[in-house]
């Protein structure tokens, strides 16, 4: 019989067809997710992390080159759901890697708020999320959006149904 890991055994790795599948999930299958050009650069139980490169799709103000805010806000609230997403895998080590990517069906978000701090003027952004609470039901996550130089440059919080 093999032993569940918790939280009190040390960090949680996740296997190689749950990291492939959920940025699979994540990268191709959640489309505007593609148009945005968001790549995962990491996927830990405690807080996700991506990137996008700056592109002319992208931006809002023609006169100074500046990301579009709707980008900021999509891209965030899909890292918030990133990092909701890789903390319910966590709660779920017991399942198997397919069993917990069918988990992620009923996720929605519930709340959304984005501070712009800053204009976004970049070559390329820089985004982490982490699960500030996942209850039964509910999960609250905190998000920061920075460029090349590791400015913040819009931080976020929200709200997701996980139930």
């Amino acid at each position: 019989m093999t032993k569940t890991k918790t939280a009190t055994d040390g960090p949680i790795e996740f296997e190689p067809e749950f990291v492939t599948g959920l940025t699979e999930i994540f990268e191709e299958r959640i489309v505007f997710n593609r148009v945005l050009g968001l790549k995962i650069t990491s996927l830990r139980p405690e807080g996700v992390a991506a990137r996008i490169d700056m592109k002319p799709d992208l931006v809002g103000h023609f006169a100074y080159q500046r990301l579009h805010g709707g980008v900021i806000s999509a891209s965030l609230d899909a890292m918030a759901g990133l990092a909701v997403m890789a903390a319910i895998g966590a709660r779920h080590m017991d399942e198997t890697p397919l069993q917990r990517l069918h988990r992620f069906a009923k996720l929605g978000t519930i709340d959304l708020r984005i501070d712009y701090l800053r204009p976004a003027i970049s070559s390329h952004f820089e985004l982490a999320a982490e699960v500030l609470r996942l209850g039964s039901r509910v999960a609250t996550v905190r998000m920061e959006f920075r460029d090349a130089e590791s400015r913040l440059l819009s931080t976020g919080s929200a709200a997701y149904i996980v139930s």
